[in-house]
């Protein structure tokens, strides 16, 4: 129901039939990476998307993560991109470095293809913080695939 009297609204739609999502997992901080997905899939699944229309790719770390979305957005086969993984920060500018790179191609990918990216890429101060959010995050992402693929495809 729109909010509004005679004026149109596009809500968020969650059902994930027929729709086709790819996910790039980083592999370098393996255990929360693996818990991200868990929750992603589970979260997919539980909304509608056929196993069969799902891809799982893995990278080495987050940095990679931008060239294995672009690949897979350009090939047309996917309706959203799921992109999991893990920077957590050290003693060095390096988590600066990744976390900012890796964002900005996450976005740069995700605007030159018209194709939406959930960004599950959790960037943490250390180790707790990465697993109090793994597997709520991985849902989470899981949900704004699909709801903003509908999207895509209800925009004019």
């Amino acid at each position: 129901m729109p909010r509004f009297e005679h004026v149109p609204e596009i809500g968020p739609r969650h059902d994930g039939k027929s729709l086709r999502i790819a996910i790039v997992l980083a592999r370098f901080s393996a255990d929360v990476g693996e818990n991200l997905l868990t929750g992603c899939v589970t979260e997919l699944l539980t909304h509608g998307v056929e196993p069969e229309h799902l891809l799982i790719v893995t990278v080495p770390g987050a940095l990679e993560l931008p060239l294995a979305l672009q690949k897979l957005a350009r090939s047309g086969r996917y309706d959203a991109l799921v992109a999991l993984g893990a920077v957590i920060r050290g003693d060095t500018y390096h988590f600066e470095v990744v976390s900012n790179e890796m964002a900005a191609g996450i976005t740069r990918v995700q605007l030159d293809t018209n194709i939406p990216i959930a960004n599950g890429v959790l960037t943490t101060e250390d180790d707790d913080q990465a697993h109090a959010r793994m597997h709520i995050k991985g849902q989470e992402c899981g949900l704004v695939a699909i709801e903003m693929a509908n999207l895509l495809k209800a925009l004019p």
